[in-house]
């Protein structure tokens, strides 16, 4: 054993140690940025061995989040803008992701798809959906993995929800405007039913939310780390744990 690998254990065990007096985020949310950028650096002929480093990462941060009692987790796979990418490049990635997702089915994940299931390939839709039937009734940590996601388009299809849902109950437009109310859009979301997020992580050094969970996200903290997501660790989650529970939460109060 390296002379590195005791002193990285003893940090990482006096890390726990001091999320003993912090509160512990219930709904963590992550951008998993920088697969690619990983590779190049690493000297990897594909983007794709970055990609596929990313989804192994997930299952240790599952289990990290599971030790501290996290009880929902929001995983950004794929946005709507990555459906642009080139075919050669997307194609793979899909089905990384598709293994993802099925992985997370067998390991008995509460799987919760987030996303415009209707712009992805029927393969990758139908993987997301048979994973949600087999595995909503699971006790534990949720998973939500949005692929397909654009925070925008989440409060767009929240409103045309919304409007379909009322349509059939015969309530007019007026009605509905005289008594709309930001409940009544949250009941439409993808996280309908769960706490929003308290903590947003997001890896790469990137410092933005590229319009992760727009409407969810207004009372959360963020975290931004200049680690590339496959090479994220133990410590930089505990970290990130750390400035979170030191931080005070007023609430505009």
């Amino acid at each position: 054993m390296g002379l590195r690998d005791p002193l990285y254990w003893l940090y990482e065990r006096r890390l726990e140690r001091s999320l003993g007096t912090f509160e512990i985020p219930r709904h963590v949310g992550v951008v998993l940025d920088g697969n690619r950028r990983w590779a190049r650096i690493s000297g990897l002929d594909s983007v794709q061995a970055g990609h596929q480093a990313g989804a192994e990462k997930i299952f240790e941060l599952l289990g990290w989040c599971d030790e501290v009692g996290v009880q929902v987790v929001t995983l950004w796979l794929l946005s709507t803008d990555n459906l642009t990418r080139p075919r050669e490049e997307l194609e793979p990635l899909l089905g990384i992701i598709e293994d993802t997702v099925s992985r997370l089915r067998r390991e008995g994940w509460n799987v919760n798809p987030m996303g415009a299931l209707d712009l992805l390939p029927d393969s990758t839709a139908r993987v997301m959906k048979e994973a949600h039937a087999a595995t909503s009734g699971n006790s534990g940590l949720i998973v939500n993995v949005a692929v397909g996601y654009g925070g925008r388009r989440e409060i767009a299809d929240a409103v045309r929800s919304l409007l379909v849902a009322e349509a059939a109950k015969g309530t007019s437009l007026e009605e509905l405007a005289e008594r709309l109310d930001l409940e009544h859009i949250a009941e439409h979301l993808y996280t309908r039913g769960q706490p929003d997020p308290d903590l947003l992580i997001r890896t790469s050094g990137e410092q933005r939310l590229s319009g992760f969970m727009l409407w969810q996200s207004a009372q959360a903290e963020f975290y931004f780390c200049e680690v590339f997501w496959p090479a994220f660790r133990k410590v930089d989650f505990l970290r990130a744990l750390r400035a979170y529970g030191a931080r005070n939460r007023r609430f505009g109060t």
